[in-house]
């Protein structure tokens, strides 16, 4: 991995020296989550991916994003390059709705031997593949956090022993995630990303998504619609291919310029198709 064309992407090339500090992994972080958008197009545009942390870190270089499994192991990957103490652990997202659990659908990232003021202990809950959650690292302690408009709770988990609780905003996309505190490898992943991106009840099968986070909010783009939340909350439905290429050129730095203009073609057909037939189950 190019760890230095890593932070040019973040545009913190001055950190590939910077001493490890919590405020540095803060930094990183939140040029992380406001540069790197969370997506899965590359499932829409029929391209096959693993969870290698270098492919996914490459990719990121090149100007995409990814989910989770890519977004939090290339920035472990990162991380570790960069000399920090880096566990990766099991998790589960809890859509709303469901019940909480630990499935696997979700990488969580631990950074050890980083005392602060705030946090005396030094380890920290990082997460850069939450898409609308965390902007900076928390502190691994118990209690309640403000990031920007959103609020999130830290708390013991009741459903991985030992493990930790992280409670999403009210507003925000999913109820939670659960982790167990046992260090993993990334193969430990392998067969929930094939479910992930081939299920045809997987989520990101079904509708195309893309969110990026910022200090004051979050934007979300499921299918063709459009929503801000936090600062300058709206919602707007993307008619034509021109303003689907420009939101994500714009709201979410993804120019996509390795997607060839047939591909082009061929994705917003079906993002346009399956908002379509969205709209028509929602009438029926």
């Amino acid at each position: 991995m190019n760890t230095a064309a890593y932070l040019r992407r973040l545009g913190l090339p001055g950190l590939l020296t910077a001493p490890i500090s919590a405020e540095t992994l803060r930094a990183l972080h939140a040029a992380h989550v406001e540069r790197v958008s969370y997506e899965a197009l590359e499932i829409w545009l029929g391209r096959a991916t693993t969870v290698d942390p270098v492919e996914s870190a490459e990719r990121i270089i090149g100007g995409r994003g990814g989910y989770c499994y890519h977004l939090n192991g290339a920035f472990s990957q990162l991380a570790l390059a960069l000399g920090y103490d880096v566990t990766r652990h099991y998790g589960g997202v809890q859509p709303r709705g469901r019940e909480p659990g630990v499935s696997g659908n979700h990488l969580v990232l631990t950074v050890r031997g980083l005392p602060s003021d705030a946090n005396p202990g030094g380890e920290w809950l990082v997460d850069t593949g939450l898409g609308d959650a965390l902007h900076e690292p928390l502190p691994l302690v118990a209690g309640t956090y403000r990031q920007g408009p959103f609020e999130y709770g830290l708390r013991p988990s009741e459903v991985a022993p030992g493990g930790w609780r992280f409670d999403h905003d009210p507003s925000g996309s999913f109820e939670g995630m659960d982790f167990g505190m046992a260090p993993v490898e990334m193969s430990a992943f392998a067969d929930k990303h094939v479910e992930l991106t081939t299920s045809p009840t997987s989520g990101f099968v079904r509708v195309a998504t893309v969110l990026r986070r910022d200090a004051y909010g979050a934007d979300i783009l499921r299918g063709l619609a459009l929503t801000r939340l936090g600062r300058g909350a709206h919602s707007v439905t993307l008619g034509t291919a021109r303003d689907y290429y420009a939101a994500l050129a714009d709201v979410f730095l993804l120019p996509l310029d390795d997607v060839s203009d047939g591909e082009k073609d061929k994705l917003w057909r079906k993002v346009y198709e399956a908002h379509e037939s969205w709209l028509a189950g929602g009438s029926a």
